[in-house]
């Protein structure tokens, strides 16, 4: 599947080359941090990316919130901006791996869609294909991810580290938790907020532990630092710095997109109602359901059913709490952005059962569910 198409040359980059892939969640805006930040290290990042479908939101539909931000590159202008910029997040050409959409057809009407094989090779086929020397994967378990329990996530993940292991690529796999949105939006213009806060330094902790241990796993498998905890440090530098938004707002520029909003995040697309949803009680957030927020999230206008629909950009849920907070009754839970009264009451009623308050405190579980390297996956 990788040979049916045109593979990408980055032998012109003299520095290492890694990527990452997530198997989607809600409110998962990583890579947006991640490919900026990991450039500041040395480390080129090619990035080909995907549209939403159903309730997982997709890392082309929120930079296309970007005004002016273009996806569809050719590979020569791919390449001048990972010279230029260290990072480019672009969407996959027809001359990438173009036996995967053949064959995923095919799957879509053999009821063979989750055979996590043919899972594997889709993903991976694609991945390889961009020619990178290294790739950690993401692998997203729980409500609002593909794989909902833990057992098909290590499957998942196993195979595509021992596809890449073998196709002679340093590979990683985090097993991490989706029961709950990663961070406190979910929607495409506002994440691309969310991105800037964290750029800034002020991201919601979930979501930089996550992409930052994403991160220094590239960095470790680059080379780039010689273990997770330097790799850490290193990191941060960058965000303390500067450096990582400074390389973020070069990879929107040579994209074409305005930089302007980076200074007036007003000027991204925004939503005419905004409406806090309160909570009913007090106590503690026992469940903020990923699954009832994505399905939210499209009712309002932010996903798609089909591959061909269009998506409002400005539409979503901010400003989420967190399993185990704490709440007092008519405390707002999230901020629901909506285009019209209709979708805005759809999306509540879907909300009224995927939030939880209870009188008991619970603590969430772990982010980082499992780690697996080459050494782990089977022979």
């Amino acid at each position: 599947m990788m040979r049916s198409g045109e593979l990408v040359d980055t032998s012109v980059l003299s520095c290492p080359k890694a990527d990452k892939h997530s198997t989607g969640g809600i409110g998962d805006k990583v890579s947006l941090i991640l490919a900026p930040l990991v450039a500041c290290c040395g480390v080129a990042v090619p990035m080909l990316s995907g549209r939403g479908l159903g309730i997982t939101g997709g890392t082309l539909d929120k930079l296309e919130s970007i005004p002016g931000y273009r996806t569809g590159l050719s590979i020569d202008e791919f390449l001048r901006i990972l010279a230029d910029v260290g990072c480019s997040i672009m969407g996959q050409t027809a001359t990438l791996a173009p036996a995967d959409k053949k064959l995923y057809a095919l799957r879509d009407v053999t009821a063979t869609v989750p055979s996590i094989p043919l899972i594997s090779a889709s993903i991976m086929s694609k991945k390889l294909a961009e020619g990178m020397d290294a790739l950690v994967l993401d692998v997203k378990c729980g409500s609002g991810a593909f794989m909902k329990d833990q057992d098909q996530a290590r499957e998942l993940a196993r195979t595509m580290v021992e596809v890449g292991a073998r196709m002679g690529k340093g590979m990683a796999a985090l097993i991490t938790d989706m029961d709950q949105p990663l961070g406190c939006t979910a929607g495409n213009a506002l994440e691309v907020r969310e991105t800037l806060d964290a750029l800034n330094g002020e991201g919601p902790d979930d979501l930089m532990q996550i992409t930052l241990a994403l991160a220094g796993e590239m960095l470790v498998l680059t080379g780039r630092a010689p273990d997770l905890q330097t790799a850490t440090t290193l990191l941060q530098a960058q965000l303390d710095s500067g450096a990582a938004l400074r390389t973020f707002v070069e990879m929107v520029a040579a994209h074409g997109g305005d930089v302007d909003w980076i200074a007036d995040p007003a000027l991204l697309p925004t939503a005419p109602i905004q409406e806090p949803y309160p909570a009913r009680s007090s106590g503690f957030v026992h469940r903020v359901d990923a699954e009832a927020v994505g399905k939210a999230c499209m009712l309002l206008g932010a996903g798609r059913r089909r591959v061909e629909d269009d998506i409002n950009h400005a539409v979503g849920i901010s400003d989420l709490v967190k399993i185990g907070q704490t709440v007092a009754q008519g405390d707002p839970l999230l901020v629901i952005h909506a285009a019209d009264q209709a979708s805005l009451q759809q999306a509540r009623r879907l909300l009224d059962d995927g939030i939880v308050v209870e009188p008991t405190p619970i603590a969430a579980r772990p982010l980082i569910l499992e780690r697996l390297t080459p050494e782990a996956a089977p022979a």
